[in-house]
């Protein structure tokens, strides 16, 4: 779009805010009651609305999340909370683009309304949208977990169990991250045993099952044993995995601090499945305890 259409957009935003706000004051005054200041609102409402979508268009988006947290705000004077919700989520959407901590306010705000109302899927998803920004563009990992969380907790009471795991695996992969492994291993443990009964799901318990076993793996090489155990007998499909047979000899190799072992074995699976980012960082983790050991023996 050029700049002059942008620019007759803009003007012609500016000129809805501006009778929006008269309607406002004109149904704030004493005879308002008797003038019907209840339609001046919805009007402003309205004009506020198409004022941001033509800041839309024009891709002044701070514009745009300003006018529809306007509209919102009115909506919510009108009791008309399912309007307003849907505006602040629109607000949101406008701000993601420009100012992602307003974009975080906007959508609390909805997500407060729609918890009132017991929406609390919607309330999930949008809680799912707060977490990417805290991951993506403020870089807030906490803040990205916590959110994650609540929107599993959501997902959870509304029996949407295969979208609260999915939430789930997200905190437990961060958590690995951030070295929280017992957190880590009973978040993929849980989706683990929750999958591994459905005929859909259970070709990713193997994997669940494998991350779980590898966080136990980087504290202590026993536990990593005994989990590895538990889930072969817990479900014996795991058994016959690639993953469970890289485990094994991982587990052998560090038993014998044989460190090119450990990275042939890594290095035969990868060239079949490659391994992503996460997968990698923590058998790095693991490779670099071998160097340890090996030092404290050499001291």
């Amino acid at each position: 779009m050029d700049a002059a259409t942008a620019g007759s957009k803009e003007r012609e935003a500016a000129h809805l805010l501006a009778e929006a706000e008269k309607r406002v004051k004109s149904s704030h005054s004493f005879l308002r009651g008797l003038f019907g200041g209840h339609s001046k609102v919805e009007e402003a409402c309205e004009m506020y609305t198409r004022a941001a979508n033509m800041f839309k268009i024009a891709k002044n988006w701070n514009a745009a999340g300003n006018a529809f947290c306007q509209a919102a705000k009115l909506h919510m004077q009108l009791q008309s909370k399912h309007d307003s919700a849907t505006c602040f989520v629109d607000a949101g959407n406008a701000f993601k683009k420009a100012d992602p901590q307003e974009a975080i306010n906007c959508l609390n705000a909805a997500i407060d309304i729609y918890t009132d109302m017991g929406r609390f899927t919607i309330a999930a998803k949008h809680h799912i949208t707060i977490a990417e920004i805290y991951e993506s563009e403020l870089v807030d990992i906490e803040k990205a977990i916590a959110h994650y969380e609540q929107a599993a907790d959501y997902y959870k009471g509304e029996e949407s169990n295969s979208s609260a795991n999915k939430c789930l695996l997200k905190v437990a992969g961060y958590a690995a991250q951030l070295e929280q492994y017992q957190k880590a291993v009973e978040l993929f443990e849980q989706v683990g045993t929750s999958t591994m009964d459905n005929p859909l799901l259970k070709h990713s318990a193997k994997d669940y099952f494998f991350k779980a076993a590898l966080c136990h793996f980087i504290v202590d090489e026993l536990n990593a044993k005994l989990a590895l155990e538990k889930y072969e007998e817990m479900f014996p499909a795991f058994s016959d995995s690639r993953e469970c047979k890289l485990l094994k000899k991982l587990l052998e190799a560090h038993e014998e601090q044989n460190c090119e072992a450990y990275t042939e074995a890594v290095k035969e699976f990868d060239s079949i499945s490659r391994l992503d980012q996460w997968l990698t960082t923590m058998l790095l983790r693991i490779k670099k305890s071998f160097q340890e050991d090996t030092d404290g023996d050499l001291k």
